[in-house]
């Protein structure tokens, strides 16, 4: 690991005034990925700002009748709150569904959405990254891609987000709460807030240097009652995903009259399976007519050269999260 000087921000201005005076400066929350990536010489900042005493860790109602999640708020917390298992489980659900008990104990809530890809070849400095270096290349596109897209990748880069928590938060149509270095707060929606690499795999999300997560806001649904997360991993525990699915509607009588799917370990952000969506609505929940969605949603997928079992997988997955989220997470 490289030096860094180390500064502890007492609250939000001072921790903006901090990023703002150093473009080589990165926050320092849980640290769960930055230390890591830190250590493997791939993130190499010159300075940490501590933000872990600003506060902004309280989950709670909002007068709109949906949630409001501390940015810096523990994963443990927002899994486990009273607030998210009764009218969120998807989320509460996703959140488990990642890392371990200690990592979720320190990770938090802003930092989840901030992790970089888990790519291999992004990992390793030996290897082209256009990622970690852009113009490099890509050691993923010959190499070994298992792991990696089949939606949305480019030329420049086929790395997946490896997220839990945020495909679900794609799902929930959440919001993200920024205040940028000048002070200025704006809210983003979840759709808008990761990107596709396009020509700059670089740049993960659409934020700025100094923006700050202050929190994310779930607006309210009727979702709880017919929602799942599923998550396929080579091993039961402390795996990423192939393939993850969250799935959530709402019954109109014995019609689907509202349906979010998004998916994880597909695509380099949270993949909205909108297709799947569309066929969906106004339809009665069969297997038949999740099976016809999952495929549509499936038909545009492009697979490399080791990972075309995610295809069928991918559909497989949704029909299976459909059918989970019918009977309220019971098999």
């Amino acid at each position: 690991m490289r030096p860094f000087k180390y500064t502890n921000a007492k609250d939000v201005p001072s921790a903006l005034k901090l990023a703002a005076g150093n473009p080589n400066a990165r926050f320092l929350a849980g640290g769960t990925n930055l230390l890591d990536l830190m250590k493997e010489d791939v993130e190499r900042p010159d300075e940490l700002i501590d933000i872990t005493r600003l506060g902004l860790t309280q989950i709670k109602a909002t007068g709109s009748g949906g949630i409001s999640i501390g940015g810096l708020g523990r994963n443990t917390d927002a899994a486990n709150h009273p607030l998210v298992r009764q009218h969120y489980p998807l989320l509460s659900q996703a959140i488990l569904a990642g890392a371990s008990g200690q990592i979720r104990n320190m990770a938090t809530n802003g930092g989840n959405l901030l992790q970089r890809t888990r790519c291999p070849y992004f990992y390793d400095v030996a290897m082209p990254c256009n990622k970690r270096e852009p113009g490099s290349g890509c050691g993923a596109m010959e190499g070994i891609n298992r792991m990696h897209a089949i939606f949305g990748w480019s030329e420049k880069c086929i790395a997946v987000f490896p997220s839990d928590m945020a495909v679900a938060l794609a799902a929930l149509d959440a919001v993200v709460k920024i205040t940028n270095a000048s002070g200025e707060e704006r809210v983003v929606d979840f759709a808008d807030f990761h990107r596709l690499p396009g020509d700059m795999p670089e740049k993960d999300t659409n934020l700025s240097h100094g923006d700050l997560i202050t929190s994310i806001e779930i607006p309210k649904n009727n979702l709880a009652d017919h929602s799942y997360y599923l998550k396929v991993r080579d091993r039961a525990s402390y795996a990423f995903a192939l393939v993850s699915v969250a799935a959530a509607f709402e019954m109109k009588g014995n019609l689907i009259s509202k349906v979010r799917i998004a998916m994880g370990g597909v695509a380099h952000k949270p993949w909205r399976a909108m297709k799947a969506e569309q066929m969906l609505i106004g339809k009665e929940p069969t297997e038949a007519n999740f099976k016809l969605a999952a495929n549509a949603e499936m038909a545009d997928a492009k697979p490399l050269e080791h990972n075309k079992f995610k295809v069928e997988l991918g559909s497989r997955s949704i029909v299976r999260a459909l059918q989970m989220a019918l009977n309220g997470g019971k098999s």
